[in-house]
């Protein structure tokens, strides 16, 4: 194990082994909740990432070249849930990068980044375990790179990646995670069901990270947080922004009313 936190991200972010990439984490987050992992105060700057270390498997196809499967069959749920084991996997990275690429920060932006890596990791876990139940593993389907691509949008700037990342990509699984798990409860699929209510009752403080960071961001820039959000949208992520919303699971997780109204008018002018 490192002996930093810079240093522990950046080794959990190249390994390529999906078990590899849980262990590691999990003994990095440990490691820096006992206080074994220093925040240098100095040190080089962050090196750039085209790629965190993945598997030969899942392919990394376009969105749009992936089939859409119903759930009425044991493959078709098999290739649900790898979609979400998937996202699942890609926020691992995506939680150990807001670690590694952010620098002089305060020790409880990285306390934060680092726990939510590893709910991160036990999600995926409970998820591959649920394919292996059926038959299947994680790479049996293709999936596609869109989180990643989104987090070297925004590697230049921690409140965009607060912004986009997290208030965006990772809160719409608070909107549609409810109706999924209602689906697979109507085809008879209680154990999906129930783990997708664990990792959407985890989701929301994840969420509510970001919104605490970007408004952090805010204040620190003098900015207003809702029209600054509202903006960064405009600016960078409005295509990924999709309706309609999860009032209860967005307010728990931070948003306010005043965000909420400008976001459904947002979705309603595309």
């Amino acid at each position: 194990m490192q002996a930093n936190v810079f240093d522990a991200a950046a080794e959990c972010l190249a390994a390529g082994d999906p078990a590899q990439k849980v262990r590691a984490t999990q003994a990095a987050w440990g490691a820096f909740a006992r206080g074994e992992l220093a925040i240098p105060a100095e040190g080089p700057p962050p090196e750039p990432i085209a790629m965190p270390g993945r598997p030969a498997r899942p392919r990394l196809v376009p969105v749009q070249q992936l089939p859409q499967r119903g759930l009425g069959s044991v493959e078709g749920r098999a290739a649900f849930l790898h979609a979400i084991a998937h996202i699942e996997f890609n926020a691992i990275d995506l939680a150990w990068d807001a670690v590694y690429r952010f620098r002089g920060l305060p020790e409880a932006y990285y306390l934060d980044w680092a726990r939510i890596a590893d709910d991160e990791a036990r999600h995926f876990g409970w998820l591959q375990a649920r394919l292996a139940e059926l038959g299947f593993g994680y790479g049996d389907f293709d999936a596609h790179n869109g989180l990643w691509d989104m987090a070297m949008r925004t590697a230049h700037s921690l409140q965009a990646r607060m912004a986009l990342v997290p208030r965006v990509l990772e809160a719409r699984g608070l909107d549609v995670t409810p109706g999924m798990v209602e689906r697979l409860r109507r085809v008879g699929d209680a154990e999906s069901a129930a783990i997708l209510q664990r990792i959407l009752d985890e989701e929301i403080a994840h969420v509510a990270a970001g919104s605490r960071w970007f408004r952090w961001c805010c204040a620190r820039a003098g900015q207003e947080p809702v029209a600054h959000f509202i903006g960064l949208l405009q600016a960078e992520g409005r295509a990924a922004l999709r309706g309609p919303f999860n009032r209860p699971a967005r307010l728990a997780s931070g948003f306010d009313l005043d965000e909420l109204t400008a976001l459904e008018a947002l979705v309603a002018r595309a």
